[in-house]
């Protein structure tokens, strides 16, 4: 079971990923796309092409979870990358848990409203 705490981020690549790649290349793609490290104990998120599929990869301090999830219908509303974009379009964005578990639901982040509250970082 998954138990994320307050300081864990999560770091969502913009754009196109391979979803083929497995363990090794997914964390190679972390260091190189979102220049983080995968044994930070962070939730690096990845989507495909199609965007029908999403791919998260997770350190908890023992071993490199991979967790995939397919639409059966549907596609996830996901941000482009520089290249597919604008050039000023970045590479990687970092987003609070709640935004991820609304992307994972279905919901159009781009569409939302977020309402300016204060917060402890």
């Amino acid at each position: 079971m998954l138990s994320l705490g307050p300081a864990t981020k999560v770091y969502l690549a913009a754009g196109v990923t391979d979803l083929r790649a497995g363990f090794e290349r997914l964390s190679v793609l972390v260091q190189a796309v979102l220049e983080q490290n995968a044994l930070s104990g962070h939730l690096f998120v990845f989507c495909n092409a199609t965007r029908t599929r999403i791919k998260i990869l997770y350190w908890d301090g023992t071993g490199l979870w991979l967790l995939t999830k397919r639409l059966e219908r549907g596609r996830y509303a996901w941000p482009a990358a520089a290249a597919e974009a604008a050039a000023s379009a970045p590479r990687r964005l970092t987003l609070p848990h709640r935004e991820l578990l609304l992307l994972l639901s279905g919901i159009d982040l781009s569409k939302t409203q977020r309402r300016d509250w204060w917060r402890r970082e």
